[in-house]
């Protein structure tokens, strides 16, 4: 496993991916002032436990007016009562009718773009294709025009930061967490209320509309504000978790040959594939509960307000809940990794990125059967702590 996370280059704060087992499943960090929770029994119950501990993690730090409008409305930081009402009616958006749209209109467009490549011996997998099949689809689904997609690519930019949660000050003399999070992305901010205010005047059937109709508990209406950063709370959950899963395939396909060769002589295998892909090489790495009461985690006492840290990735390499955690096996079952989240915060677009990698991947082995990672241009890396995967233009392969 050292070979893997060596080849490729990942940072050493990666520790599960290679291979290396915390000391024990709850640690208490005194430099960072958080806990860390790494044991898949420990990160499935902070995330799944509302009575314990919540999603809205923002509540332990004293954030001004400013910056808490840009989190208000945030599907990642609600909690309660709001958040499984507001849940609900989105959920509309991702209908069986919707599905079964998005399965033809991600074939249409892989192939569009395969077109454009098959005669390439060598192309970037996820700005050359992947980028243009993702962004398209989710421009769409948005109701906005094809070309504001490119400023999608902000989103991508706070990925790209060292940034992490922590109530420490890091003496850096930086700005804050939330800052770095916030700042870059007021040119997107603009270009989606523009979007917002026509859909509020001339609703469509497109997500924004969806979200200018839903109603709160209170029977009001979400407010601006609330549904930008609604759009951008999925846009970074959803629609970039189609590149970071492909992107991250294709290095265990690259690192695992056998596997690959099961998958390319058998396409069944694809959806199981991306399964073991989520769980072996976990996109979203990271993430934070708020404990709102007195809570018992790993044999540890964690005391009310406090930030729990919880590592997915390390969770998913749990062998008391995976059975050789450390082998990419692309006919695992069960598999019920935390890739996708647990409880009341499981992604709400899973099912879509579902549906897009399964199809990008077909389309790349029936158009590409020789497709392989250029060894001569090493992957780049997100450098956000909390993520792992390739970037957008990172990643450039071979097709002869």
């Amino acid at each position: 496993m050292t070979d893997f996370a060596d080849r490729w280059g990942f940072a050493d704060d990666k520790f599960w991916l290679r291979g290396e087992q915390p000391k024990e499943p709850v640690e208490w960090s005194e430099e960072l002032g958080r806990w860390h929770a790494y044991g898949y029994a420990e990160v499935n119950e902070a995330l799944s436990n509302n009575d314990g501990y919540s999603a809205d993690s923002g509540r332990l730090f004293n954030l001004d007016e400013e910056t808490l409008k840009y989190f208000d409305g945030d599907l990642a930081q609600m909690t309660g009562a709001e958040h499984a009402n507001i849940r609900k009616q989105v959920s509309h958006a991702f209908s069986p009718r919707f599905i079964e749209h998005l399965e033809s209109r991600v074939l249409e467009l892989a192939n569009e773009y395969a077109d454009q490549l098959i005669h390439l011996g060598r192309f970037n997998l996820l700005s050359d294709f992947v980028d243009h099949v993702a962004g398209i689809v989710f421009s769409e689904l948005l109701g906005i025009p094809a070309d504001d997609r490119t400023m999608f690519k902000l989103v991508d930019q706070n990925m790209d930061q060292q940034a992490q949660m922590t109530p420490v000050d890091q003496g850096d003399g930086e700005e804050g967490y939330f800052e770095k999070l916030t700042k870059p992305l007021e040119p997107l901010r603009e270009m989606l209320g523009r979007h917002v205010d026509e859909r509020t005047q001339n609703p469509k059937e497109d997500l924004i509309s969806l979200l200018s109709q839903v109603k709160k508990l209170d029977g009001s209406l979400m407010t601006r504000d609330q549904i930008i950063n609604f759009i951008i709370g999925i846009l970074g959950a959803g629609h970039l978790a189609t590149p970071l899963l492909i992107g991250n395939t294709m290095l265990c396909l690259e690192s695992f040959p056998e596997q690959a060769e099961k998958v390319k002589a058998d396409h069944s295998l694809i959806p199981g594939m991306l399964e073991e892909s989520m769980r072996f090489l976990t996109p979203g790495a990271v993430s934070y509960r708020a404990t709102i009461a007195d809570v018992e985690l790993g044999g540890k006492q964690i005391p009310k307000d406090s930030l729990i840290r919880v590592f997915l990735g390390a969770a998913n390499r749990d062998p008391l809940q995976f059975p050789n955690p450390d082998e990419f096996d692309v006919t695992r079952s069960p598999n019920a990794h935390l890739g996708f989240g647990r409880g009341s915060h499981y992604c709400v677009g899973g099912q879509m990125v579902r549906v897009e990698t399964r199809i990008v991947f077909e389309v790349l082995l029936e158009r590409f059967p020789n497709l392989r990672i250029d060894p001569n241009i090493p992957p780049l890396f997100f450098n956000s702590p909390d993520f792992t995967g390739v970037r957008s233009g990172g990643l450039w392969v071979l097709t002869r």
